[in-house]
């Protein structure tokens, strides 16, 4: 890989992070446009480290959020904030159960399956199209919430499907107000993004030599730069834009890797 391809998509990465437009489908994407010939393991471990990095993006534009997290879980009380913690951790439950099972299996879809990306991004249109058909409503995400929330984040492992995307839509699906819904969002995937790395480097599952750490430096940067001014942007935008907009483009992009797939 070369480096300018490295900031390219790093700069995906970081944009579409927060946006509900798959991320980890333009990545794909991407890499088949500037011919990327990395082997699996090797495009898995870039792919890692641009969510690593936008991961830290999220923790620092939710700082506060996160220390006062932090600051209320250890005041060891039945607060709001350890109960923000434990809907994270039911959150995460699904996409771990789903990520062990079948982590072999979603590793092969990391590989160039651009019909598999397009057609599932077309997937992300139409449940962005039904969530936008949903009435606004003040309500938090409770307990229940956070599982279901979680299933659709494991779902959202499959390029193509937009994480941010399948779970802010299952969240208005449920009646939970938007602007809650793209907090817990962006906040529940932190720790599991954490979890899968440090997994990665226990297990030995992660493929690295000395000849990409340059590619891998420009990468990450790039999508935390990227990432900090999209999740401010999104946060920004949130209560006004229409999810419809989003889905537009993704039938757009999905239909466009479809018909180059099939050529």
């Amino acid at each position: 890989m070369e480096i300018l391809d490295a900031l390219i998509l790093g700069i995906i990465q970081g944009l579409t992070e927060f946006l509900p437009v798959s991320s980890s489908g333009h990545l794909e994407i991407g890499k088949a446009i500037l011919g990327d010939t990395s082997v699996p393991e090797e495009s898995l471990l870039f792919t890692v480290v641009l969510h690593f990095a936008t991961a830290l993006s999220t923790i620092v534009v939710f700082r506060k959020d996160v220390w006062d997290i932090i600051k209320g879980l250890f005041s060891f009380k039945w607060n709001d904030d350890t109960q923000f913690v434990l809907k994270i951790i039911i959150s995460m439950i699904p996409a771990a159960i789903i990520g062990y099972n079948y982590e072999a299996t979603f590793e092969q879809f990391f590989g160039g399956n651009i019909l598999l990306v397009g057609i599932m991004l077309i997937f992300t249109a139409l449940l962005l199209i039904l969530a936008d058909r949903a009435k606004s409503t003040e309500k938090k995400v409770g307990f229940w919430h956070a599982l279901i929330i979680g299933i659709a984040q494991g779902v959202a492992m499959l390029p193509g499907i937009s994480r941010s995307g399948a779970t802010i839509s299952t969240s208005v699906l449920l009646g939970i107000d938007k602007t809650k819904a793209a907090r817990f969002s962006f906040l529940m995937v932190v720790p599991l993004i954490f979890g899968k790395i440090a997994k990665d480097i226990l297990t030995g599952d992660l493929t690295y030599n000395s000849s990409s750490f340059t590619y891998l430096s420009v990468g990450f940067v790039a999508a935390f730069i990227a990432g900090l001014f999209a999740c401010t942007w999104m946060i920004a935008i949130v209560k006004r834009s229409k999810l419809t907009y989003f889905a537009i483009y993704c039938i757009l992009v999905g239909a466009t890797a479809v018909i180059l797939a099939l050529q």
